[in-house]
């Protein structure tokens, strides 16, 4: 699904940070919670929200895979480190 211009709505949540994610997170959830909104508008939030949880999700997997690795190097020294968020441990 695009917007007018032709880009997905959600799409400015790929670049966000994890505390800027997060923080919009709870801030969506809260906005849901409190109710009151047209139906749309409802939905649009739950979209924002599901996508928000996506990306921290992701870089949570991504952080866990880098101390990961980080705690398997040698003597547990740093090592550089080629992150891919599919590469993580499920648990």
């Amino acid at each position: 699904m695009t917007d007018a211009t032709g880009t997905a709505p959600n799409a400015d949540v790929e670049s966000l940070a994890y505390d800027e994610a997060f923080a919009e997170y709870q801030r969506t959830v809260a906005t849901l919670e409190a109710g009151g909104l047209p139906l749309e508008a409802t939905i649009a939030q739950y979209e924002r929200a599901i996508a928000l949880q996506r990306r921290c999700e992701r870089l949570l997997a991504e952080a866990e895979l880098r101390v990961q690795q980080l705690m398997a190097a040698p003597n547990g020294g740093a090592v550089p480190v080629d992150v891919r968020p599919e590469d993580a441990a499920e648990e």
